[in-house]
C-alpha cells in the first residue's frame, strides 16, 4: 500500500515505515502530524485517484528531527569585467517517519490494533535465545624461513675509451 501525498508544496510517494526528508515543518521533534492532501492511494492493486485530492484520506507521520541539507555554492562571474560573487546555501529539512495511510473515518490507533491482531503470537518454546558467536582465533604465524644469501653480482667490465690522437 502506498500513497502520493503533497507535503509543503512537493509530492512524495510514501509507504508505512518510510523515512522522508521534507522542507522544514513548524512541528517540534517527536510530534505527530497529518497530511490531508492525498492525491493517489494504491491498496494492493486497487487505485484511487483524487480530483485533485481524495476526500477523507490522510497520511499520519511523526517528526523525527530537523536537519540541514548539503551546502550548495552559488558562483556568479562576468568575464573581463572584474565581477565575481560567491554565495552559499544550506536548505533546512525535516525528517519524518510515515506511521500509516488512513482512509475516510480511520484513525491511526485502528490501524495499529489491526496490525497487532494480524501478527501471529510466538510460542515461548519457539523463541530461542541468541548465543554469542565464538570468535575464530587466528593460528600463530610460523616464522619465515631465512632467505639464502645471494652471491654478489659481478660488475660488468668497463669499456676502455679510445682516445684519438691528433
Amino acid at each position: 500500500m502506498y500513497a502520493i501525498v503533497e507535503i509543503a508544496g512537493q509530492q512524495f510517494k510514501v509507504e508505512r515505515g518510510n523515512k522522508v526528508y521534507v522542507h522544514r515543518l513548524e512541528a517540534s521533534e517527536g510530534s505527530k502530524v497529518e497530511f490531508d492532501n492525498v492525491l493517489l492511494v494504491d491498496t494492493d492493486g486497487k487505485v484511487q485517484v483524487g480530483t485533485p485530492s481524495i476526500d477523507g484520506a490522510k497520511v499520519a507521520a511523526t517528526v523525527l528531527s530537523h536537519v540541514k541539507g548539503d551546502k550548495v555554492i552559488v558562483f556568479k562571474k562576468k568575464r573581463r569585467k572584474g565581477y565575481q560573487k560567491s554565495n552559499g546555501h544550506r536548505q533546512q529539512f525535516t525528517q519524518i517517519l510515515i506511521q500509516g495511510i488512513l482512509g475516510k473515518g480511520e484513525t491511526l490507533k485502528d490501524e495499529v490494533t489491526v496490525a497487532k491482531k494480524a501478527a501471529p503470537k510466538a510460542k515461548k518454546e519457539e523463541v530461542e535465545t541468541a548465543e554469542p558467536v565464538a570468535t575464530k582465533k587466528a593460528a600463530p604465524k610460523k616464522a619465515a624461513a631465512p632467505k639464502k644469501a645471494a652471491a654478489p653480482k659481478k660488475a660488468a667490465p668497463k669499456k676502455a675509451a679510445k682516445k684519438s690522437e691528433e
